[in-house]
């Protein structure tokens, strides 16, 4: 008998436990009852930070997170969000789906923390109407007050979105890496201000293109991630069109990385081409400005679409 009590007891226990680890769960959790938008009603908030769940702002390849909404609930179903094409606030319908995700300015929300001086959301990437379980869904997005910002924190949006001392030390130790091992394909980090060419010679042009598709709801960052350029050069040897990737490391030298191949026989000396055409006419006709981000310069890739004419 007394071994029962005590197995019964034990599961009491465990109960009891159970039950309290789930009570606090619930506490990370926004309760979908304590939801109120019309509380804010006419607070404009500023984000003064995007990161990832690890807490930074940059990923292992480049990609930045960049704070830059800027929104104020005008109802439980509707709130502004400013448009810097338009350069004003626009309206949008705040659209509540369940528990804590909400949909508006064709983006899709879980509510983490709601209060009159900070919001916190989560991003949500939603497909087919189920949220998938990625890193794009793993992107927090912090605000604050404009009132809270000038009159608690005495300071100004531009400061707090600043990039943090953790992604400073991130940016620096990738860009170690890059620098060491430049073309070696796990330590390719983009250049958040890609590299700059400048003509020295009136025989060549460069023109940076843009990779941005809306279309194929590619997002502003193609333009950084994937830097490509045109380059026209005059009174070459021969006609020729090539495309090709290289690596331009920071003392500007450039070094063939790869290209579009099917007769792996002529690969080596079509890579002696490409080669020879970087180095007799890019690396002599142009002012190469290596990449960098947050200041620090590194190696960087970048897509090249050259045209030789002889005239």
């Amino acid at each position: 008998m007394t071994s029962k009590i005590k197995a019964l007891s034990y599961l009491l226990i465990v109960f009891c436990v159970w039950l309290t680890a789930c009570s606090s769960s619930d506490k990370n959790t926004v309760n979908n009852s304590e939801l109120t938008f019309e509380d804010l009603k006419g607070i404009v908030f500023h984000e003064v930070r995007r990161e990832f769940k690890n807490g930074l702002s940059f990923n292992e390849i480049g990609f930045q997170q960049e704070p830059e909404w800027t929104l104020a609930f005008q109802a439980q179903d509707s709130v502004d969000v400013f448009s810097p094409t338009m350069n004003k606030m626009v309206g949008f319908y705040l659209h509540h789906d369940h528990k804590s995700y909400y949909n508006f300015a064709k983006e899709w929300f879980s509510v983490i923390s709601l209060a009159k001086d900070s919001i916190v959301l989560q991003r949500l990437e939603v497909q087919s109407l189920r949220v998938k379980n990625d890193v794009r869904s793993n992107v927090y997005m912090t605000f604050y007050a404009d009132n809270y910002i000038k009159s608690k924190l005495k300071t100004t949006v531009a400061e707090l979105r600043k990039p943090s001392k953790q992604d400073t030390l991130f940016v620096t130790e990738r860009a170690k890496q890059a620098n060491l091992h430049p073309l070696d394909s796990n330590y390719l980090f983009a250049a958040r201000n890609p590299v700059q060419f400048t003509a020295i010679s009136k025989n060549i042009s460069v023109e940076k293109t843009s990779t941005f598709d809306k279309a194929l709801s590619q997002s502003k960052s193609y333009a950084y991630l994937y830097p490509e350029y045109e380059v026209n050069i005059s009174k070459a040897y021969k006609e020729f069109n090539f495309a090709f990737r290289a690596i331009v490391e920071t003392s500007g030298k450039l070094t063939v990385y790869d290209f579009p191949t099917f007769d792996e026989d002529t690969e080596k000396a079509q890579r002696k081409v490409f080669q020879g055409i970087l180095d007799v006419y890019l690396a002599n006709m142009l002012e190469i400005e290596p990449g960098n981000t947050l200041g620090i310069k590194h190696a960087s890739l970048v897509t090249l679409y050259v045209k030789g004419k002889m005239n």
